[in-house]
């Protein structure tokens, strides 16, 4: 199956969920589906965009292992 989004903006999609905008309204507007909303918050809830090189991390990188 193709993906319709790349990361980014997925990652766009779940700041505009956090940011207040009902997820119904959120969800038609980009139309998908609510269980790939929560697919993808499980999935890149925890990851930000950086202009520089990419993906990253919300954790700090000394944390874990």
């Amino acid at each position: 199956m193709k993906k319709r989004l790349a990361e980014e903006q997925i990652i766009g999609v779940l700041k505009e969920a956090e940011a207040g905008l009902k997820l119904a309204e959120l969800c038609r507007k980009h139309g998908i589906s609510e269980a790939i909303y929560y697919n993808w918050k499980a999935k890149f809830g925890g990851i930000e965009v950086r202009r520089d090189d990419g993906l990253r991390s919300a954790a700090p990188e000394g944390a874990g292992a």
